[in-house]
């Protein structure tokens, strides 16, 4: 089976939150739910001139995933092609998982009494495309979906730009 990975050039991203929006809109999560987020840290000052450091969180799809042992239910397993999925209808919203998960990447949506997290897109994903946050709306171009050894080359390869 095929794995996939997420890669995310966190240097590269400038904090356009271009990926918040098309997830929201791709999972329809409610106010308050981010199933990936842009957080900042500045403004430092370096060279005399103010510095900003971004940071794209988001479930890093574990190899061995704690939120999937925490969880009692069995509702977070973990594919094949290593995409770390919830089952929203067998959540019992327990947040056992919210507890496990050591990138802070899973949120408890109050109003449905239910977790929720990254399913990295995998409704779109089946049907051979993207995740939204992958899918051409990053302006800074730092968010990688794939094969990992196909994103690695293309990270480490310089881009040449033809006219």
């Amino acid at each position: 089976m095929k794995q996939y990975a997420l890669v995310i050039d966190h240097e590269s991203c400038w904090g356009c939150k271009t990926c918040e929006v098309a997830c929201k809109q791709e999972n329809g999560a409610a106010d308050g739910i981010k199933l990936i987020y842009v957080s900042e840290d500045g403004p430092k000052m370096v060279d005399g001139k103010p510095d900003f450091v971004f940071q794209v969180n988001v479930c890093q799809h574990c190899d061995d995933p704690p939120c999937a042992d925490a969880c009692t239910e069995e509702a977070i397993t973990k594919r094949e092609d290593g995409i770390v999925v919830m089952d929203y209808e067998q959540c019992t919203g327990c947040e056992l998982c919210i507890e496990a998960c050591p990138y802070d990447a899973i949120a408890f949506d109050p109003d449905k009494g239910i977790a929720q997290k990254c399913n990295l897109c995998h409704h779109r994903v089946d049907k051979g495309l993207l995740p939204a946050c992958a899918d051409n709306v990053c302006l800074a171009h730092c968010i990688f979906f794939g094969d990992p050894e196909e994103i690695s080359k293309r990270i480490n390869e310089p881009e040449v730009m033809t006219l």
